[in-house]
């Protein structure tokens, strides 16, 4: 059996000029005892303060009206719950509720164990009037309310740390002493989320001057996603340092991948870039991964290569690779599909690969492209990004990841 009952009288006090409307408390009496629950209902309404009351007779029933309420006032002995059974059991099912022990023994050590179990306050029956009755439920209820702001900020204080973590995992410093060539990283998370998700990147320069450069993006969101794609820049980068190949350095990965993701269903794209010691030529793998662009003074297009299935998706031995020519004073641009697949409009098209080259192009006739590569490569990106989620309509829903390397016999 549950009753609710509202205080009498209220609407005069919060009128009277000066005072703000006060806080209508919504507070559960678990009393199995009719003349102790009439009797706490009459102290409340005594206090001539707001609120709304709800009985109930047992914890389990209390269970059920206890996330819409502010405060419960407890009794220690109820038909379902002895001692501070229900005080233990409240506050693991509803950690973020205050309640106030309200029983006919006056014991300071019990007081004591029912603070330590959970309980804000302790409170003996035919000890208190309706005032103080009211300001412990009042008192209680911030309390409660401090301590579960306090915990929420020390939670996304981790959180913060864990994405500072993941963050240095997933977008490291780039192993580059080849100062002709000027690298420029774009990572942003889709949808507005705080987190890193799966997509990850590198550049290294090898022992033997070719420079590799690699951007993936590993399926799904999240701490997980971001975690496994940690894992496999980690294994890339350690296999280029060893001066592995490149097809031991994608199986590598593949096989961290399969060890380490959450389920079977799990799998990573991933395009790798090896630029020859001349700069003008290079190496392009393709593990189902969208293809970069190569950005020269007077041309925009794909660069082409055998695509294999993602890793996760097949265990493969052989990596299928093409030669690609860059020219002598070239950029170009890697990244993941979260930059290709907004919508463009209010329709179902995506601006995929066309629309990206599209747009860079507009961007350099209104001039984006020129002056040094480091800056505008920046505007480049910024720009094209920008755009991109502008033709959404919003913010992308991937994550994205863009790389741009530029090179210039010079330097710049």
């Amino acid at each position: 059996m549950v009753a609710e009952s509202v205080s009498p009288g209220v609407q005069d006090s919060a009128a009277l000029p000066g005072y703000g409307v006060p806080e209508r408390i919504r507070v559960l009496l678990v009393e199995d005892d009719d003349g102790d629950a009439l009797l706490v209902e009459e102290l409340l309404l005594d206090a001539g303060q707001p609120f709304f009351m709800t009985r109930a007779r047992t914890v389990a029933e209390a269970a059920r009206y206890a996330r819409d309420v502010g405060c419960v006032l407890l009794d220690l002995e109820l038909p379902d719950s002895r001692g501070l059974q229900g005080v233990r059991l409240l506050h693991e099912t509803f950690p973020n509720l205050a309640v106030v022990v309200l029983t006919g023994v006056a014991d300071e050590r019990m007081g004591e164990a029912a603070v330590a179990a959970g309980a804000q306050d302790y409170l003996a029956k035919g000890q208190v009037d309706g005032f103080v009755l009211h300001r412990v439920v009042r008192y209680a209820v911030e309390r409660r309310r401090a301590d579960v702001a306090q915990r929420q900020l020390r939670e996304a204080e981790l959180y913060a740390d864990e994405n500072e973590r993941l963050e240095r995992g997933l977008l490291p410093s780039k192993v580059l002493t080849d100062d002709r060539l000027v690298v420029t990283p774009q990572y942003e998370p889709g949808g507005q989320r705080m987190l890193l998700g799966g997509d990850f990147w590198d550049v290294v320069q090898a022992p033997d001057d070719w420079v590799h450069a690699m951007v993936g993006d590993v399926s799904g969101h999240g701490p997980d996603e971001a975690a496994l794609g940690v894992c496999l820049r980690v294994a890339w980068r350690t296999m280029i340092l060893a001066g592995r190949p490149a097809a031991q350095t994608l199986t590598a990965v593949q096989q961290v991948l399969e060890h380490e993701r959450q389920n079977d269903r799990q799998f990573a794209t991933m395009c790798m870039l090896s630029i020859a010691p001349d700069r003008t030529t290079g190496v392009l793998h393709l593990a189902g991964h969208p293809p970069p662009l190569l950005i020269t003074g007077d041309a925009i297009c794909e660069l082409e290569a055998p695509v294999r299935l993602p890793p996760g998706m097949v265990s493969a031995t052989d990596w299928p690779s093409a030669q690609v020519d860059l020219g002598q004073n070239w950029s170009v641009l890697m990244y993941t599909d979260g930059l290709i697949e907004g919508k463009i409009g209010s329709g179902t098209e995506r601006l995929g690969s066309d629309g990206l080259i599209r747009l860079i192009e507009k961007e350099r006739a209104q001039g984006a492209t020129e002056g040094p590569h480091a800056l505008r490569d920046k505007r480049l990106v910024e720009a094209v990004i920008s755009r991109a989620r502008e033709l959404n309509g919003g913010d992308l829903d991937d994550d994205l990841a863009v790389l741009a390397i530029s090179f210039a016999p010079t330097g710049s």
